[in-house]
């Protein structure tokens, strides 16, 4: 893969006030009859009357690469311009300016709303944009000493920022309650350009920016900025193997009625959207060039790959993996750059964050591919199962917590790199876990949630994944009761607005649950063995199991600790035999337990919807 040349590719100021506008249109061509315009307005024109758009052609040639380029120079402050603007306009002035292009031929009906593909910046709908007098942003001090967190120590939240904080300002603002909650890493859902107000962003139209709805590259970078100050990764969720059917590159061809697309097609599968073809050289570098862009632009920490099956095509494929390894190796090149640059190195390690969105194989992913985490599906499958009262499927989700079959590292053309898999039993695709368990407003699909009265039957749930192998992920407001309810289908899964309702930090539910919360994340980064030890399951179900009763420890050199869940309604009082002999802390309420003897019957006590967590005590 090579990296496209964006000193030649969308809108950029290369003096006071000439901009200069360029873009790859492969296989239309001014020799086929095409002129391509481009249509500039200062924002504070645009929905005035009696200011139209002003426009310019574009001149084109060949690019020896990538096939046909067209470009054109601006010079928004010449004395031409000057002398015709109406009076109340505002061009020639500093500040945005939202442009598109159109596409005309004598024999075909006009082409017109084209967005630009390689727009650093976006208008409202589909419109791309530009600041005239940009002034880049300034790092902290602190950027140039900021590290990557290793993989073992991550905790994860899952946040859509405009849900989450409003824009973002406000989830800025929220930074330190996430550094108090004990996160380190947060992963943002798109953030990339789309054509509606509400959504969730996985139609993309445009790549290399912040969508407008949210603020532009300037307030992502003091997000991200100050996430690093407050010892916080930063990940996005990238959205590479389908994009909306109004991507200039689907949408142009269409129009044209092209048989074949420079760009898109089924590759993989054909899930979602409009699917992305990697056979081509161009959309292999295109999404190859939009990971270094966000990296190097952005100071990003990673990538949460959505949908990977759309472009998944094998370990030796041109699609998924090619990219990682890409990715990865560019990175590695790296080292010896300084700058911002050596947050991913750290106690010769390379500490950058790929995660797949890989459900259908998630093992495969991380023993094939670069990736060096995944989301999985498979212990949301087992908690839904016991939820609904199903007791055999507590012995899957005592394998789930532990990623039985999940490779830990791998080695792959000399380079060795760490493995593991999410832990969540909420995230953006899925109702609340309470809702498992009751809901309310039944008959109404968008506005049913579950019932909270309930929240207390999801306590073992959350104790068991921030204690289980892997990288624990909260979404957003779940740490205080949050209870939205999202359909298993339909527009109203991504376009009905959710916002957090921080009022439920306060209740009494609110605070019962995010106090449980973190106490386990506390435990979780203060005892290695929640973050490195080995994971072994007590698989035993007339013992265990019958009494709706699951129990695992953590384990690493001589710290040792006991997680005993109790997911029915009544408390139980089961047999166990601890390997080591001596007083255990019992971790969340204090119930500790004394002079044990070892590999001797115990019996130890678990209360109904809630756990226990015993801990050797090192100095007994």
């Amino acid at each position: 893969m090579n990296l496209l040349p964006l000193d030649k590719l969308g809108a950029r100021e290369i003096a006071g006030g000439v901009v200069d506008f360029g873009l790859f249109l492969p296989w239309v061509s001014a020799n086929d009859g095409y002129q391509l315009w481009l249509k500039i307005i200062h924002e504070k024109d645009q929905f005035l009357q009696d200011i139209p758009p002003h426009e310019f052609e574009l001149t084109h040639s060949l690019d020896s690469e990538y096939g046909d380029y067209w470009s054109v120079k601006v010079d928004i402050k010449s004395e031409a311009f000057t002398k015709r603007r109406i009076p109340i306009s505002a061009w020639g002035s500093e500040g945005t300016y939202v442009y598109r292009y159109c596409l005309r031929h004598p024999d075909r009906t006009e082409i017109d709303w084209i967005i630009d593909p390689f727009a650093r910046e976006f208008g409202v709908g589909k419109l791309s944009a530009f600041t005239l007098g940009y002034r880049p942003y300034e790092w902290s001090q602190e950027e140039k000493d900021w590290k990557t967190p290793a993989l073992k120590d991550l905790v994860l939240y899952e946040l859509m920022i405009n849900e989450f904080g409003g824009d973002i300002d406000g989830a800025i603002a929220q930074l330190d309650y996430l550094a108090d909650l004990g996160i380190n890493c947060i992963e943002v859902m798109p953030v990339s350009n789309v054509g509606m107000t509400v959504d969730w962003g996985f139609l993309p139209i445009g790549y290399f920016g912040v969508d407008e709805r949210f603020g532009n590259r300037k307030d992502l970078q003091r997000l991200i900025d100050a996430a690093h100050q407050r010892k916080i990764a930063v990940i996005l969720d990238a959205v590479y193997g389908h994009t909306s059917d109004s991507f200039p590159y689907s949408y142009v061809y269409r129009q044209l009625g092209y048989r074949e697309n420079p760009f898109m097609g089924t590759f993989a599968k054909d899930y979602f959207g409009e699917s992305t073809d990697f056979t081509r050289q161009f959309t292999q570098d295109f999404f190859y060039t939009v990971n270094y862009h966000w990296i190097e632009t952005y100071h990003l920490d990673g990538f949460r790959y959505d949908c990977v099956p759309n472009y998944w095509d094998g370990a030796t494929g041109v699609g998924y993996a090619s990219l990682t390894f890409n990715t990865y190796q560019t990175i590695k090149d790296k080292q010896s750059a300084g700058g911002y640059w050596q947050r991913f190195f750290n106690n010769d390690k390379i500490n950058l964050i790929q995660c797949a969105e890989q459900l259908e194989g998630p093992q495969e992913i991380l023993a094939k591919t670069y990736s060096n985490c995944t989301w999985q599906n498979e212990t949301l499958g087992a908690v839904k199962g016991v939820a609904s009262g199903n007791r055999d499927e507590l012995t899957n989700l005592g394998f789930r917590f532990g990623l039985i079959d999940y490779p830990q590292t791998v080695t792959t053309n000399d380079d060795t790199l760490e493995k593991t898999a999410l832990q969540y039993i909420e995230n953006h695709d899925h109702p609340r876990f309470v809702c498992n368990f009751g809901v309310i407003n039944r008959d109404n699909e968008l506005l049913k949630e579950g019932d909270r009265n309930l929240w207390y039957k999801v306590q073992p749930y959350l104790i068991g994944m921030l204690t289980a192998s892997g990288i624990p992920m909260l979404w957003q407001g779940q740490e205080f009761g949050e209870n939205y309810y999202i359909p298993d289908q339909g527009f109203g899964r991504v376009m009905l607005f959710r916002p957090v309702r921080w009022d439920y930090f306060y209740d009494p539910i609110g605070k019962s649950v995010i106090s449980l919360v973190r106490k386990l994340v506390k435990l979780r980064r203060e005892r290695s063995q929640f973050r490195t030890g080995e994971h072994f399951f007590y698989n035993h179900f007339d013992r265990y199991h019958a009494k709706n009763v699951l129990l695992f420890s953590r384990y690493e050199q001589n710290a040792f600790s006991l997680v005993a869940l109790n997911f029915g309604d009544t408390a139980q009082t089961v047999p166990f035999w601890f390997p080591i002999g001596g007083s255990y802390r019992e971790e969340l309420h204090g119930e500790n337990l004394n002079d044990v003897p070892q590999l001797e019957e115990t019996w130890i006590t678990i209360p109904g919807n809630y756990g226990r967590i015993w801990t050797k005590d090192e100095n007994s």
